[in-house]
């Protein structure tokens, strides 16, 4: 069984993809740590981050079990991850990546911006996770304000609409919903209520 999460950055689809994969008790993949890896590894190593054999390079050599959240968590490495994404190269050495991970195995859970419309899209359910930008940009500020790490939100907002409309916009693997895919707009709803809904649309897909 796989289970697909898109949507866009803060809508809650990877809280929801690493509660959805201890349900049902399989392996989880945040393919965005994967992009955010070799983003890191360019800019601790100094290298320019629209070089594409450089990137692809990195890539070939990355690890899927030593992706570090919490180290790959930064609003830089973010913004460079979004930045190299466009790169159609990289992108494809990603993608055989993620789907050898989501293959090998009893199952998996993989939430991004393209599991159901390219990396998995014979996936047993899909789902695209929103939520309108004022939210998401409010539950990312109080995140980082939790971890005692300031956050502006007029900037997180402004930040994150660019990243929609360079996620939605680039040629290659653009950020939307899969036709078949079931829209969870997670706006008004607490992660108990998100989750919940989730496993429903999850559990019909398997009947």
């Amino acid at each position: 069984m796989i289970i697909a999460l898109d949507g866009p950055a803060a809508s809650g689809k990877g809280t929801l993809a690493r509660q959805l994969a201890a349900h049902f008790g399989l392996r989880h993949l945040d393919t965005g740590l994967t992009y955010r890896a070799v983003a890191a590894a360019l800019l601790a190593r100094g290298l320019p981050l629209g070089d594409e054999e450089v990137a692809i390079g990195v890539a070939r050599n990355l690890d899927l079990g030593a992706l570090d959240r919490n180290q790959l968590s930064t609003h830089e490495i973010g913004e460079a991850a979004s930045r190299i994404a466009v790169l159609s190269g990289l992108r494809r050495e990603l993608v055989e990546l993620q789907r050898h991970f989501a293959q090998s195995g009893k199952g998996a859970v993989l939430d991004g911006r393209d599991i159901g419309t390219v990396v998995c899209p014979d996936a047993t359910a899909k789902l695209y996770i929103t939520a309108k930008p004022e939210a998401r940009a409010k539950r990312r500020t109080d995140e980082l304000n939790g971890k005692g790490i300031p956050a502006d939100f007029d900037e997180i907002l402004v930040d994150l609409k660019r990243r929609d409309h360079r996620d939605s916009n680039r040629e290659d693997s653009p950020l939307r919903p899969a036709k078949d895919a079931h829209l969870l707009d997670t706006t008004e709803m607490d992660i108990e209520t998100a989750f919940r809904s989730a496993v429903d649309i999850v559990e019909q897909a398997i009947k």
